[in-house]
């Protein structure tokens, strides 16, 4: 058997991390077993699904390198063979027409309450032997309902939660076609599932009621039923589910806010799944050791500070040449351009191993491409009447030496010695000069990076006002 997995979202809204990760394992499943991975829009939801949306899945599944073997096909181009297959079941006697109207509907849904009975389709016009049927309303179009089993049990062994077992006698008739003929997202899920070939549904465990009535669909068709896995749900770090309130939730949220996609795809790897104390893996070693033994069946909880942590990793680890185009854009965005006067990933070099995200980097070093502006408290908490005299006796020293960082520190600490002072006290207020905070890497190293120019253009900028 040739494995078979899909992906199968709805655009009514953007990739989450929960869809994100149960594209993931879908893949990863495929990918382990020189399979076959699906893309498939399900877009029979015309009134909440857009193009917008579509754009935005397939480029977070570009962005995290989830390729597709085939798609992605799109529901609302395959109604024919949808209606087609309801005209089958219809013949064959596995579906009738339903003619119930939504006021008599929503009569017997009370009815059932009031009684304190589950609210359920009670076959009215379901057809049995020997049974009459009402006559036939001429004003009312009719669904077409599905005519499920009425004994026996749904028996499937899911690959998360063990064997499920659900009584026909606890599902009613499903509609699988609307009054205006347009098919239901059950009754479409099953025919691709079908006419795709999946052999592994990997889908998350809010659909397991959806489960016992496809696989009756299935086996109505005389299809082959496939495996299934259901993903328990993704807490937020509050231990509730995970929604927008959240946070980021969609995957390009996560780009946009300085994630690399190879530390999204390793903190979903790990969401509900495990090998053994393995924390840092690539995705080729994923698909490796991928299997539905090791994902628990519990709920798994998001933890920012994890997925943080990864990404610090994996900008230390990412070649600099890589993260300096993604940088450079992120400060054009904010208006910042960048030049070939300072050596971008000389100062990315600097700075990353201080960042758990891109815009932290790129937040961080836009000083060195746009001069900065000083806060008055930092001048004067810094730039006081006793340090101003050896900061210009500093300045004077450093327009003719030799612009390296061994020099600068040699004439920065000959400064300190000579005034009889400790290093933070010249340090601390020519970072203030040069960077406009007083939080960076070692002072001369971003002296040697911003350059001797433009590095007494900002002394000489501060102090000709301050002295």
């Amino acid at each position: 058997m040739t494995v078979r997995t899909r992906f199968a979202p709805s655009p009514t809204g953007f990739l989450h991390i929960g869809g994100a990760r149960t594209a993931l394992f879908s893949w990863a499943y495929a990918r382990k077993h020189a399979g076959s991975f699906i893309l498939r829009i399900e877009d029979t939801d015309v009134a909440r699904s857009t193009p917008e949306a579509v754009q935005a899945i397939l480029d977070g599944m570009r962005w995290l390198g989830l390729d597709w073997d085939e798609g992605p096909f799109y529901q609302m181009q395959r109604m024919d063979r949808y209606k087609a297959v309801i005209g089958k079941l219809l013949n064959e006697g596995h579906a009738y027409h339903c003619y119930c109207s939504r006021e008599e509907l929503d009569a017997l849904r009370e009815q059932q309450m009031r009684e304190g009975k589950k609210p359920r389709y009670d076959g009215r016009w379901r057809p049995e032997p020997g049974k009459v049927l009402p006559a036939i309303p001429a004003d009312i179009p009719p669904v077409v309902r599905f005519k499920n089993p009425r004994a026996g049990n749904v028996v499937w062994n899911d690959l998360v939660k063990g064997e499920i077992s659900i009584a026909n006698e606890e599902l009613d008739d499903l509609i699988i076609a609307r009054a205006d003929g347009t098919p239901t997202y059950n009754f479409c899920v099953v025919v691709d599932d079908w006419d795709m070939g999946i052999t592994h549904v990997i889908r998350g465990d809010d659909h397991v009621n959806n489960t016992p009535r496809q696989i009756n669909l299935l086996q109505a068709l005389g299809a082959t039923i496939p495996q299934y896995a259901h993903l328990s749900m993704i807490l937020g770090d509050d231990g509730q589910k995970l929604s927008k309130r959240h946070g980021a939730v969609s995957v390009m949220q996560y780009h946009e806010d300085g994630y690399l996609p190879e530390a999204v795809l390793n903190y979903l790897a790990r969401l509900g799944w495990s090998h053994g104390d393995d924390e840092i893996f690539t995705m080729s070693q994923f698909c490796e050791w991928f299997g539905f033994d090791h994902i628990t069946p519990s709920a798994a909880q998001f933890n920012t500070e994890k997925l943080n942590w990864l990404n610090a990793h994996y900008i230390k680890q990412a070649e600099l040449g890589h993260l300096a185009v993604d940088i450079a854009k992120r400060l054009a965005d904010a208006g910042i351009q960048v030049s070939d006067r300072v050596d971008l990933q000389g100062v990315i070099a600097l700075y990353r191993d201080r960042a758990s995200t891109l815009n932290q980097i790129a937040g961080s070093i836009a000083y060195f491409y746009r001069k900065p502006n000083i806060e008055a408290s930092l001048l004067e908490k810094y730039l006081t009447p006793e340090i101003l005299p050896v900061l210009t006796a500093l300045f004077e020293e450093l327009k003719d030496i030799e612009w390296t960082r061994e020099k600068l520190h040699e004439v920065i600490q000959r400064a300190v010695t000579q005034n009889a002072l400790k290093f933070p006290k010249v340090a601390m207020p020519l970072r203030v000069m040069l960077t406009g905070s007083d939080q960076s890497p070692s002072i001369d190293a971003v002296m040697v990076l911003l350059g001797q120019e433009e590095s007494l253009a900002r002394m000489r900028s501060v102090l000709q006002v301050n002295v």
